[in-house]
């Protein structure tokens, strides 16, 4: 079997198999069995997660991760290879990801490197929620194996198939869960007067949050509120005790997220003191935002060349491959999958790709382990 027909059996044998964050146990027995019959001695962490050390005599190690953690998404892709788990779906790429890296595991098994560098290659559970990325960093992974880089890759379908597509600096974005409460007192709509309406207070709230961006954050600052769900009331005739909305923060500073939330709670003072009502609020900081190091990526350009797309803007999506980025420098670049075929979007329940596009993956983190220089 040749490399590109070994990793679509890789991609559509997972692809069977999705699982959640931290329970991905048989997808961690699967590549488990896969480095064993490479020859190497996968190493367990976080119960599901599998790392292979390569370890060639130096000082310094190059990692280069992927995720294995699938949606709670259920499958409509009417593929040949179609999820087994009813309600779970690799709807994200990630079982793309993990068959690159079994890809590139295989390829330095049958051509070794003559790099100076030790390979780490990281099996990553969890980056969907609520971020293993975070969990090994805890752990002392990239301390233990002297990790002093790390590359991550995302399949995009909105980048041409084939395209490598990066950029230095902010690539995605911090993100943060929103989830407010506005308890008021109901009343029949007769006596309004003697109820407080959580429903006209929690639209107060919303029109001043999204006032947040436009008055209280620099314009030159990009980021995104936006309340995707809310419910209230019981009647029509009855002014409604509770209000309930949820939504989401997400920016390129962990500086101005910080700046919106405060801002936020500052409101919810306001509004309780106005009206007597008690707002109950929860916005904590999910992933910080993923920044692509500088110098590491003057070298990533150049070395991955061919295909090249630098893009001229970040995007509002977040990932926790920033955790490694807080520790280490770090690059996490795209590879392209739009065809006239494939052009759904990511986490959508048809979601799916030409797996030729993988060994395009293959290529870039082979060439980028013979080439970086780790200090530049």
């Amino acid at each position: 079997m040749d490399a590109l027909e070994q990793i679509k059996k890789w991609r559509q044998e997972l692809h069977q198999i999705p699982e959640p964050g931290l329970h991905e146990y048989k997808t961690s027995k699967y590549l488990k069995t896969e480095l064993l019959k490479m020859g190497y001695q996968p190493i367990a962490v976080l119960k599901t997660g599998v790392l292979v050390y390569i370890d060639n005599g130096y000082d310094k190690t190059l990692a280069f991760r992927s995720d294995i953690d699938a949606l709670k998404i259920k499958e409509e892709t009417k593929c040949s290879f179609i999820s087994q788990h009813d309600g779970y779906m690799h709807a994200c790429g990630h079982d793309g990801h993990m068959a690159a890296l079994l890809g590139f595991a295989k390829k330095l098994k049958d051509k070794p490197l003559s790099s100076n560098v030790n390979i780490l290659l990281i099996f990553q559970p969890a980056e969907e929620s609520p971020g293993g990325a975070k969990l090994l960093v805890e752990a002392g992974i990239l301390n233990k194996y002297n990790v002093k880089a790390i590359f991550g890759m995302h399949l995009m379908p909105t980048i041409d198939e084939g395209k490598i597509a990066c950029r230095a600096g902010p690539l995605m974005a911090q993100n943060g869960e929103l989830d407010v409460t506005v308890i008021g007192k109901s009343a029949h709509a007769g006596l309004y007067h003697f109820g407080v309406d959580s429903i006209v207070i929690a639209s107060s709230i919303i029109g001043q949050y999204q006032n947040i961006i436009s008055r209280v954050v620099s314009p030159v600052e990009s980021c995104v509120i936006n309340i995707g769900e809310i419910s209230g009331g019981t009647a029509r005739n009855i002014v409604a005790d509770k209000t309930v909305f949820r939504g989401t923060v997400r920016t390129y500073s962990e500086a101005v997220f910080k700046k919106i939330t405060d801002t936020m709670q500052a409101i919810n003072c306001g509004m309780e003191r106005s009206y007597g009502c008690k707002i109950e609020f929860s916005c904590p900081p999910m992933y910080p935002p993923v920044l692509n190091d500088y110098g590491l990526y003057q070298q990533f350009v150049r070395i991955v060349n061919e295909n090249y797309l630098e893009l001229k803007e970040p995007l509002m999506l977040a990932e926790d491959f920033a955790f490694y980025q807080k520790e280490i420098p770090g690059i996490f670049f795209y590879l392209g999958t739009k065809t006239s075929q494939y052009s759904s979007g990511l986490h959508t329940e048809i979601f799916n790709f030409n797996e030729n596009v993988l060994i395009k993956a293959v290529d870039v983190y082979y060439q980028l382990a013979a080439k970086i220089k780790l200090g530049e």
